[in-house]
C-alpha cells in the first residue's frame, strides 16, 4: 500500500484536502491525523471492516477498546445513550477538549469498538483538522493513536510514517500536537465517576464540576476494561526501561550504579531526566523539562529517539504529582510496564 501525505495547515485547513482525506474514510480507508493530543488513526466508527483495518495497522488487541471521536453533539445522540446530568455538565465544560467520557452505547455501535462492552467511549477532539475531517467525512471515527500497538504515540507526522507508512492510506501532516499526550479518560456510568486514564485534562479541574471522581486501577490483564490504554505494556520504547523513585539525592546516586552496571555489561544506556544539571558520563542523557507542559510535549518524542539511538537501557527519574503531572507519572510506568 502507498501511503500518501496530505500538508495540511492547522489554522485554517484547505477545505479540498480536508474533502480528499473525508473521501478515504468514506470509502472505508484509514486516515491518520492530529488532534490536540497525540495523532490519531481514523477509520470510520460505524463501519467494521475499516476498523479492522485499524487493528491490522496497529497490531492491536481486538479487547481494547476504542475511543470515537466527533464534531458535533448530534453525533454523540448518535452513538450514546443519553447522558446523566453530570456528564452533560463535564461536556458542556470540557468539550472540545482532551477529556473522553464513557457512556452507555446505542446498538449502532459496532462491537468492534468497545471490545464487546455495553460502554462506549466519546471525545470531541479540540482541534481544526480533526472536526473538519470529522465534519466532511458526515461519520464518528474511531481514532487510536497512529503508532503500532505498544510504542510510543505519535506527536508528529513523521512519527506516524516512521510506523505506519505503507499500512494505511493517507497521513495528514498538521504539525506538533499541543497536549503532546493522550486524553483523560473518565467513566460516567459509575457514581462516584471513575478515573479510567489520567491525561491532557487534569483530574482536579473535573472535579471541580462533578464533585468527588473515585481512582482505579484497570490495569490487569485479564479483566474487561473500558477505556484503551490500560491493559498491556503502552507508550514503549524498544529498550529495557527502570524508573528509580525517592528523594533526589538518592534517585540520582541510585541512577549513576545501574548506569555504571550497565555500562559494564556492554549495553547502550540512556537516561531520562528531569533536572537540566543532572548527567552520567557514558550515557546518552536526554532532559525532558521540568514544568509539566514541557514534559508532556516532550515525553514520547524522547522515547523514540532513545529508540533511534540504540538504547538498550533506559533509566528515568522519577516524576509525578497533581494535574498534568497525574499523566506523565501514568505513561513513565506504562513505558516501563509498571502498570
Amino acid at each position: 500500500m502507498m501511503t500518501k501525505i496530505l500538508k495540511i495547515n492547522p489554522l485554517s485547513p484547505e477545505p479540498s484536502k480536508i474533502k480528499e482525506a473525508a473521501e478515504v474514510i468514506k470509502r472505508g480507508g484509514t486516515v491518520a491525523f492530529p488532534t490536540e493530543t497525540v495523532y490519531g488513526l481514523g477509520a470510520d466508527a460505524l463501519n467494521p471492516e475499516a476498523i479492522l483495518k485499524v487493528f491490522k495497522a496497529k497490531g492491536r488487541p481486538s479487547d481494547n477498546p476504542l475511543i470515537v471521536h466527533i464534531a458535533t453533539f448530534s453525533g454523540l445522540e448518535l452513538i450514546a445513550k443519553r447522558p446523566a446530568k453530570s456528564a452533560l455538565v463535564l461536556i458542556k465544560e470540557f468539550w472540545p477538549g482532551p477529556l473522553t467520557i464513557i457512556l452507555k452505547k446505542k446498538k449502532i455501535v459496532p462491537d468492534i469498538v468497545t471490545g464487546g462492552l455495553d460502554t462506549v467511549a466519546v471525545r470531541m477532539p479540540d482541534n481544526k483538522i480533526a472536526l473538519s475531517l470529522i465534519k466532511k467525512a458526515g461519520v464518528p471515527l474511531v481514532a487510536p493513536s497512529a503508532n503500532l500497538s505498544g510504542k510510543p504515540s505519535p506527536t508528529r507526522a513523521k512519527d506516524v510514517a516512521a510506523d505506519l507508512s505503507g499500512k494505511i492510506d493517507v497521513i495528514i501532516d498538521g504539525g506538533k500536537t499541543r497536549i503532546g499526550i493522550e486524553s483523560t479518560v473518565i467513566d460516567m456510568t459509575t457514581s462516584p465517576p471513575t478515573l479510567l486514564r489520567p491525561g491532557g485534562l487534569p483530574v482536579e479541574e473535573i472535579e471541580k464540576v462533578v464533585g468527588h471522581v473515585q481512582r482505579q486501577s484497570m490495569s490487569h490483564e485479564t479483566t474487561p476494561v473500558r477505556s484503551p490504554g490500560l491493559k498491556y505494556r503502552h507508550y514503549a520504547p524498544k529498550a529495557r526501561m527502570v524508573i528509580v523513585e525517592g528523594d533526589s539525592d538518592a534517585v540520582q546516586s541510585e541512577i549513576k550504579k545501574l548506569a555504571e552496571k550497565g555500562l559494564k555489561d556492554g549495553k547502550k544506556v540512556g537516561i531520562l531526566a528531569f533536572h537540566k544539571e543532572f548527567r552520567v558520563e557514558g550515557c546518552i542523557t536526554k532532559y525532558a523539562g521540568s514544568r509539566p507542559g514541557t514534559v508532556a510535549g516532550r515525553l514520547f518524542n524522547i522515547l523514540r529517539a532513545f529508540d533511534k539511538d540504540g538504547v538498550d537501557l533506559i533509566i528515568s527519574e522519577p516524576y509525578g504529582g497533581n494535574g498534568l503531572k497525574l499523566g506523565i507519572a501514568d505513561r513513565l510506568r506504562r513505558a516501563a510496564g509498571q502498570g
